[in-house]
């Protein structure tokens, strides 16, 4: 039994030069495309691609997600391009756009998850199937009629498109490719026409694999006569077919057999009424057959039958002595996988870690048995006793790809990836390559059943046992997109641990990325989600971690990033500092996250007028003298006076309090500081504080600046050395002690005092780093 498998362990080495390639192609079309006069794309003239490269451009343009719209699929037209294997699935792709590809008479193809296919689509494949070998028809691809009209009611109509069922009976086939060997059609319903599978097989005497899983019909199966139209098969898949009691005269007939599948995943469906005598005959029937999945049956239920020697189930006595390649007994009645001395090699069941992974491995396109299976191994991972957590991990992430809309699945599997990932067995082995593919699956999964809590909150939880930012930066934007949706979407109060991890990520993403990245997360509504959130705390007078992260998350985001800073004042954000300032006077940590914002925008000089009103002057004048939260309430409204006072007098545009009277308390606090406090803080430049040190007109705004280089690079000079250096501040620092420029000098003692105690700072740093590197 073979499945379609996608492998994500795969060593930690640069990409092939034909993906990169490929991958640049994609998002740059208009490189070797132009448009085409009738709509679509089309190569430019002189550009030619071979089988592999279209058959990479479609393969990895699904595996990144992107769209293969009709007008991208143009560009393969046969005289420029040539394509022989064909997989195309979770598509808006419609008859139009698939002609240009089966005009390729395709040797193999694979359709899944195509709404928009219709009947057109069945024609134009009969008018291009003289090569197709291997055909295989997913779930929701509705190409095929669903009903055939009685013989004698044929309409006069001709048309392609018509639906009726006439048109193939009178050409005697409903699908015609006279060379094709494995034919796979899954879930397909008929309405109507007893004669519709003798109408589908009879032009496929040769065909060797066929799979016809979940059929049904609206009049039930009465007869299988018609696989006798197929009888050199070698593999035939009757998964979830009804009344396949009544098939066993025309399965015995299939004498080439060597894989059976009959199993089910409905109770009613797998109980047969005669069990022991059907297997029985089915075995001695079969003497080539190598590989039989019967789970989901009682076909091997104990009964009352009679025990035979070497095994424990009378029907499958004939093969003691020749056992199976594979036997399928997942779920079956009876709990058979439990069994020993079943003649067979490999078992698929429920009774072990072993048996449970192949049958993840082996019912990855059969959503309600794959159910069952995450279930289990969600039991295996609870207790930590998984031994192969690598093909766990591999079950997993199939899944989770294959069934992205199947919510229980997504949740399921999602519940597992948590326990997986946590794993300190596997750590070591999640290279990038493998994180990615990780990531890429679950933001899949959490991006599609959005709005339910447990699919958030499991994919919260995984998240947090990844690194942050830099596992997540290659999808930085779609993981933004989710985590604002949990933290304003989730708000119930049975959500707030939802909201409270988003919140949390959301932060830890904010707080170590570039510019870059500051500004896309407020070009996706960042600073108004956060706003919104703190509106809502307010009304219901809470002030939880929530909200305090939400103002942490504001001052990260708009640290040297003007735009977000702008976004703040135009949502009103002032206010809501003063109102949380007076609903919750005593909360340090709110208030010190409050002040660092309000210190990024007042870096800001187009901005910082914004706050030059007298009742936030007031706020950050009285807030010099608070003792919260060590040093920071104080240092941080120092900071925000500071950036102010420096545009000059002619900038201070309020009567009170005056300025002369702000600056002076200023001071006042800063002589209070302890040169040596340890800081809760993180610079990640120091270019706003270096713009204040030539500020001579006001050197109190000089004394703040020089004093907070002073601290950083005594209490962390590790860290703070070399960013003043890099950033040229030690430069400029040297400059006001030797006062050899008229642009850079101070008048005041302390704060030359405070340019020393830096100078020595960076030269003490300098010594211990030599010291060290011998």
């Amino acid at each position: 039994m073979v499945v379609s498998w996608r492998q994500f362990w795969e060593a930690n080495s640069p990409d092939t030069l034909a993906n990169i390639v490929t991958r640049y192609c994609l998002v740059n079309l208009k490189i070797f495309t132009e448009p085409h006069e009738k709509g679509g794309l089309v190569l430019k003239p002189d550009v030619y691609f071979t089988t592999g490269i279209c058959e990479n451009f479609i393969n990895i343009a699904q595996m990144d997600g992107i769209e293969l719209t009709d007008e991208f699929l143009n560009i393969f037209q046969p005289s420029q391009t040539k394509i022989r294997n064909l997989s195309l699935q979770n598509s808006n792709v419609t008859d139009e756009g698939i002609r240009v590809l089966l005009s390729h008479e395709l040797w193999d193809l694979e359709l899944k998850n195509l709404r928009n296919l219709t009947c057109n689509t069945l024609h134009t494949l009969n008018k291009y199937s003289r090569n197709l070998q291997r055909l295989d028809i997913g779930t929701d691809v509705y190409i095929l009629p669903d009903y055939l009209q009685p013989q004698g009611t044929f309409s006069d109509s001709e048309s392609e498109d018509e639906r009726d069922g006439n048109i193939y009976e009178r050409q005697g086939y409903i699908l015609q490719a006279p060379n094709l060997r494995s034919l796979s059609i899954r879930d397909l319903y008929v309405r109507k026409g007893s004669n519709y599978f003798d109408l589908l097989l009879k032009p496929f005497p040769g065909l060797l694999k066929l799979d016809l899983s979940g059929t049904n019909h609206n009049f039930g199966l009465k007869s299988f006569d018609w696989l006798l139209n197929c009888k050199l098969v070698l593999s035939l898949n009757l998964y979830n077919v009804k009344n396949l009691e009544s098939a066993l005269p025309y399965l015995c007939q299939l004498v080439h057999l060597q894989h059976l599948d009959i199993s089910q995943c409905k109770p009613s469906r797998g109980h047969f009424k005669d069990p022991a005598t059907f297997l029985q005959v089915l075995i001695n029937s079969l003497p080539q057959l190598t590989s039989l999945d019967l789970s989901g049956t009682n076909l091997l239920s104990t009964g009352n039958e009679t025990k035979i020697p070497g095994s424990n189930i009378s029907g499958l006595a004939p093969r003691n002595n020749n056992p199976l390649d594979f036997l399928g007994l997942y779920k079956t009645s009876d709990r058979a996988s439990i069994r020993r001395d079943l003649p067979a090699r490999t078992l698929t069941g429920d009774s072990c870690e072993e048996q449970i992974l192949l049958a993840g491995q082996l019912y990855l396109d059969r959503p309600p048995v794959l159910e069952n299976i995450l279930t289990d191994l969600f039991q295996i991972f609870r207790t930590e006793s998984c031994k192969n957590l690598k093909l766990a991990l591999e079950v997993l992430l199939n899944a989770m790809e294959r069934h992205r809309k199947e919510k229980h699945i997504q949740i399921s599997g999602s519940a597992s990836l948590y326990y997986v990932v946590k794993s300190e067995n596997i750590k070591a082995d999640l290279n990038i390559k493998v994180k990615r593919k990780i990531l890429s699956i679950l933001l899949n999964g959490m991006l599609t059943h959005k709005s339910d809590p447990t699919m958030m909150r499991n994919g919260c939880l995984t998240l947090c046992h990844f690194d942050m930012p830099q596992d997540i930066l290659f999808d930085y934007k779609r993981l933004v997109k989710i985590l604002l949706h949990i933290v304003s979407e989730h708000t119930a109060e049975e959500n707030n641990f939802i909201q409270r991890v988003g919140i949390f990520l959301l932060n830890s993403l904010a707080c170590q990325v570039e510019g870059e990245q500051r500004e896309l997360v407020g070009r996706i509504g960042a600073i108004e989600k956060m706003l919104f959130i703190i509106k809502e705390k307010l009304r219901a007078l809470i002030c939880d971690d929530v909200m305090e992260t939400a103002w942490s998350t504001m001052w990260n985001v708009t640290d040297e990033t003007p735009s977000n800073c702008k976004r703040f004042l135009d949502g009103n954000g002032m206010n809501l500092f003063l109102e949380c300032k007076e609903q919750f006077p005593e909360k340090q940590d709110l208030l010190r996250n409050m002040l660092g914002l309000l210190g990024n925008v007042a870096e800001v000089p187009h901005l910082r007028h914004h706050l030059m009103t007298s009742e936030f002057v007031d706020e950050f004048s009285f807030l010099l003298d608070s003792n919260s939260d060590g040093i920071e309430v104080s240092y941080n409204a120092a900071g925000v006076l500071a950036h102010m006072a420096s545009d000059g007098a002619q900038a201070w545009t309020i009567e009170e309090p005056e300025r002369e009277r702000v600056l002076a308390r200023m001071v006042k606090a800063i002589n209070r500081w302890r040169i040596d406090s340890k800081r809760n803080i993180n610079y990640r430049s120091f270019e706003p504080i270096i713009r204040l040190l030539p500020v001579y007109h006001t050197p109190e705004c000089q004394l703040w600046a020089v004093w907070a280089i002073a601290n950083l690079t005594k209490v962390s000079p590790e860290k703070y050395c070399p960013l003043l250096m890099a950033d040229g501040g030690l430069t400029v620092i040297e400059e006001i002690l030797n006062s050899n420029t008229e642009t850079v000098h101070s008048t005041r003692a302390d704060v030359l005092n405070f340019a020393e105690q830096v100078r020595e700072n960076v030269a003490c740093w300098r010594a211990e780093r030599y010291r060290l590197d011998g």
